[in-house]
């Protein structure tokens, strides 16, 4: 293929990553934007695959069909709850492919062009990138696979710290900078290799003190430095579609994290260095709340409620993916608004376990997008409202972010519902929430706590309503 040809078409690619983010940006434009996506991707791919320096497409081919298929299969098979999952493993993935690439251009310089034809030697700028691209990478492989443990529960999802962990990453962080720039000197293989050990080391340690109320934070990140990787091995396979995509998805996932971080009220480096939040049990909250009592009610209970009220905002949160309830919600919520009932729902930008959780599990159950809007569009709407119906959220409902300074999540940007004429409650127990932190909202006058599974309180609450 000339030159002129696989030029247009990369930056052809490219035009289409950058629609596809766009597109991505709002969920009317979502669709039209994953076919850009995919567009973008098959276009770069067989671009690619016409290169002059490939030869050989047995291997390739191989390859594809192998990934190509477990992709479709997990793609089918995959829970919309375990998404979260899903997007830590695929970032992992990324992460090796960048260690391996650069592993493989260190070995063989000349396949990759990035000789010195005068010394024989790999460029130092080749080395840098080289360098910076394994070493994220690696970072990216390992933080993943963390993340994807904590979110399957397979490791804690509490916070695991020792004392000086942080001046460790610090020395290793220090140490891996003082390393690349021995092996731009020396080009010895032990130091690659070195460099490689002590970022797949880092990535773990980095992730293991984050607490599982900072997960949505740590996925974006993670998916930031994905991007990096990718762009850093771009430059040395001499790729301007890999380094455009890269930069790509690195500069959106850092400006995910930070409008994760703005939503928690906190900063990135509080969420690196101070991780909280976990596994937490028992059938009623502590701390000073065993001596108050909770208002306990019905579906039926709710059915009334609801049936008589005139507006109701309805706060989705991770306690309804776990429960799928998603489509018996919009049953419930159609069968008030042909009540005259005005509803609406409200998403928080760290509901769930990731960014944009509760907006997929909507859109699944065809719940219409104009009902459905964020924080700052509804939050003063409260106080008018007749009924708050929380399913399955707790921490981004918990006043004590804006009544108790010494609470982890104080300044923390969260739902008044408390401020609704009445605020039905949708929870398994009376345990605190992921964050591990205690919500006294359920034991509020005007609250009444629904205990049981998300789902089958909502199908109780349709047959009330039926009769």
């Amino acid at each position: 293929m000339p030159i002129t040809v696989t030029l247009l078409s990369y930056l052809v690619s490219s035009v289409c990553c950058i629609m596809a983010l766009r597109g991505l940006s709002g969920p009317e434009t979502a669709r039209n934007g994953l076919l850009f996506g995919i567009v973008g991707m098959a276009l770069a791919i067989v671009t690619t695959l016409f290169l002059p320096g490939v030869h050989s497409y047995g291997l390739i081919i191989v390859g594809i069909a192998i990934g190509g298929s477990i992709g479709g299969v997990i793609a089918k098979k995959i829970e919309m709850t375990n998404l979260p999952q899903l997007v830590a493993a695929f970032h992992s993935l990324v992460g090796l492919a960048a260690v391996l690439i650069a592993g493989a251009a260190f070995r063989n310089p000349g396949a990759y062009n990035i000789l010195d034809s005068g010394t024989g030697l790999i460029h130092v700028g080749s080395l840098v990138e080289m360098s910076l691209g394994v070493a994220i990478g690696a970072v990216t492989f390992t933080g993943s696979i963390i993340a994807f443990g904590k979110l399957q529960g397979i490791i804690t999802g509490n916070p695991i710290v020792f004392k000086g962990q942080h001046m460790l990453n610090a020395a290793l962080g220090g140490v891996m900078v003082l390393l690349i720039v021995a092996l731009c000197l020396t080009q010895s293989a032990l130091l690659f290799w070195t460099i490689v050990a002590i970022a797949l080391s880092l990535g773990i340690l980095m992730i293991i003190p984050i607490g599982g109320a900072d997960m949505p934070v740590i996925v974006s990140m993670l998916n930031s430095y994905s991007g990096w990787a990718a762009a850093g091995i771009g430059f040395t396979l001499q790729n301007n579609l890999l380094i455009i995509v890269g930069a790509l998805v690195g500069s959106s996932g850092a400006i995910l994290s930070y409008i994760m971080c703005k939503g928690m009220n906190r900063s990135f480096f509080n969420v690196i260095l101070g991780g909280f939040g976990g596994e937490t049990a028992g059938p009623a909250a502590a701390g000073g709340q065993s001596d108050k009592q909770a208002k306990i009610g019905s579906a039926e209970d709710a059915a009334f409620i609801l049936k008589n009220a005139s507006s109701v905002i309805i706060i989705p949160g991770y306690g309804m993916a776990v429960a799928q309830a998603q489509h018996a919600l919009r049953e419930m919520a159609d069968h008030l608004k042909k009540e005259g009932v005005k509803v609406r729902y409200a998403i928080h930008p760290v509901a769930g376990r990731m960014p944009g959780h509760m907006n997929v599990l909507l859109a699944e159950a065809n719940v219409p997008y104009e009902d459905v809007l964020e924080l700052d569009e509804i939050n003063r709407d409260f106080s008018q409202t007749d009924v708050a119906f929380v399913i399955g959220a707790n921490d981004i409902t918990n006043p004590a972010a804006k009544k108790d300074p010494k609470s982890p999540i104080y300044g923390m940007p969260v739902f008044d519902v408390e401020s609704a004429g009445t605020v039905l409650f949708i929870k398994r127990s009376l345990a605190s929430g992921y964050a591990g932190i205690d919500n006294e909202l359920f034991f509020y006058p005007n609250t009444m706590m629904l205990l049981g599974d998300a789902k089958k309180m909502c199908e109780g609450i349709i047959k009330a309503f039926e009769h």
